[in-house]
C-alpha cells in the first residue's frame, strides 16, 4: 500500500494558496472548485503550475477539514479573489509514497502513522498530501501516486 518511508528535508517552496474550511461531507465539491481557482490564476499571471499541486492540512476532525490547496509556482502570486501568495518553509518530514486511489487514503494514513509511532518519531499537527500522479494525468488508478509527508517535531 505505501512505500517505506524517509526522513527528507525539503527545500522552501512558493506556491498559489487557498484556504478552506469545510464539513467533510462537501470535500470532494470544495476541492474541486479550488483547484480549478488556483490552476487558473497561476496561469493567467504565467508563474504556474510549477510542479504536483499538494493539500496542506492544518487540522481535521470527524466533521470537518482545515487546510490549504497549494500549487507551486515559479514566482510570486499576485493575490487575486481566495488566492493568496504563501512559501512553504524548509522543513524536516518523513515521507512515503501511496499507490492507489483517493479513497485508500485513509488506510494508508493509518499505516504510515503506524509506521511513525513504531519508529519514534514525534510529528508537528499538520501534514502534506502531493497528488504526483492522479486522475488528470491517467484514468487507471493503479498508476495514481500520493506522497504522504508529515513535519517532524524536535
Amino acid at each position: 500500500m505505501i512505500e517505506e518511508p524517509k526522513t527528507i528535508e525539503t527545500a522552501a517552496q512558493m506556491v498559489a494558496m487557498i484556504h478552506i474550511e469545510t464539513p467533510r461531507s462537501k470535500m470532494q465539491h470544495v476541492m474541486g472548485l479550488g483547484i480549478g481557482e488556483a490552476m487558473a490564476a497561476v496561469k493567467a499571471q504565467g508563474v504556474g503550475p510549477a510542479g504536483p499541486w499538494f493539500a496542506h492540512h492544518l487540522k481535521m476532525t470527524p466533521e470537518a477539514f482545515d487546510f490549504d490547496i497549494c500549487v507551486p509556482v515559479s514566482a510570486p502570486v499576485t493575490a487575486v479573489g481566495r488566492v493568496k501568495f504563501w512559501q512553504r518553509p524548509v522543513l524536516k518530514m518523513v515521507r512515503t509514497v501511496y499507490h492507489g486511489t483517493y479513497e485508500g487514503l485513509g488506510g494508508a494514513w493509518n499505516e504510515f502513522d503506524a509506521w511513525i509511532k513504531a519508529n519514534g518519531l514525534k510529528t508537528a499537527g499538520d501534514l502534506y498530501e502531493c497528488y504526483v500522479v492522479g486522475p488528470e494525468s491517467t484514468p487507471d488508478p493503479v498508476n495514481w501516486r500520493t506522497e504522504l509527508s508529515r513535519p517532524i517535531s524536535d
